[in-house]
């Protein structure tokens, strides 16, 4: 049995469409709320609380490989309680700034997740993706709303990733051979900025987007109602206030891995319009 966990969030819902169209065998799509959720058919739904030792143990019965997007609840409960249910193989999505940023904070406790998995005794496979497409959700009210996106670093390009890119490489990593014990940094295909982002959702609504390049305090301000101050500090120095040649190298290791191109952001853009209309 393979269990999904985040289900249907932005990586375990085309995870899930691939292992069922690929045949991957038993799955079990972990939710909050099964019964309000339409999965492919053959899947198992089962609800749960990721902060829930109870009902976590009873959706793991009989599951061998899991995945486990970091930072959807308590990691390291969630480790342990699928160590003593017996699973064998967790592929752990982590983060690149593990390597490209490991003193920030977010990334200091993406890599202690990482290590606790290590420790577990389970075989582990830990992907780092770079800055999700799907980031760009944010601007939607923004857009909806014909109010300019504000951002700042706005000719920084960073190596984008389709988050079903990521979901491509997992099922890969939770089926095939040759896979445990390893880490896998993930990127798109090209650099893209947040201006040409935003040209390519502007393409994809068939209208003009306002775009404003604002200064990082200003940003910073934006930001702080919705996070804490440490993860602000850490999404400005990712995004252009603290780059190296690690973060924004492209890399080939979708295609090597799952034997497909890299998904482009326009293609994103167009797939995810209604979200900005």
């Amino acid at each position: 049995m393979l269990l999904v966990t985040g289900a249907t969030g932005n990586i375990g819902r085309p995870l899930l469409q691939e292992l069922h169209a690929s045949n991957a065998g038993p799955l079990r799509a972990l939710t909050r709320d099964a019964a309000r959720t339409t999965f492919p058919g053959g899947v198992e739904a089962a609800s749960a609380d990721l902060a829930d030792s109870t009902s976590l143990r009873r959706a793991l019965d009989g599951v061998r490989s899991m995945l486990l997007v970091s930072g959807l609840g308590p990691d390291a409960d969630i480790i342990d309680t699928a160590r003593r249910a017996g699973v064998e193989h967790v592929v752990l999505v982590s983060s690149i700034t593990v390597q490209t940023h490991p003193h920030l904070l977010p990334a200091a406790e993406k890599s202690t997740v990482e290590m606790e998995l290590k420790a577990s005794g389970m075989d582990w496979t830990i992907l780092r993706p770079t800055q999700f497409a799907s980031n760009t959700l944010l601007w939607a009210e923004a857009i909806r709303e014909h109010r300019p996106v504000r951002v700042p670093y706005a000719d920084t390009g960073l190596p984008t990733i389709h988050p079903a890119d990521i979901a491509a490489v997992a099922r890969v990593t939770l089926t095939e051979p040759g896979h445990r014990g390893r880490t896998y940094a993930l990127t798109g295909p090209e650099r893209i900025t947040p201006r040409q982002q935003a040209a390519a959702i502007a393409t994809a609504l068939h209208r003009n987007i306002e775009f404003a390049e604002i200064s990082p305090e200003a940003a910073r301000a934006d930001m702080l109602p919705f996070f804490g101050p440490a993860s602000v500090d850490a999404v400005l120095d990712v995004t252009g206030g603290d780059l190296n040649d690690e973060l924004l190298q492209v890399r080939d290791t979708v295609p090597h891995l799952t034997g497909t191109p890299a998904r482009p952001f326009h293609l994103w853009a167009q797939e995810n319009a209604p979200a900005f209309r």
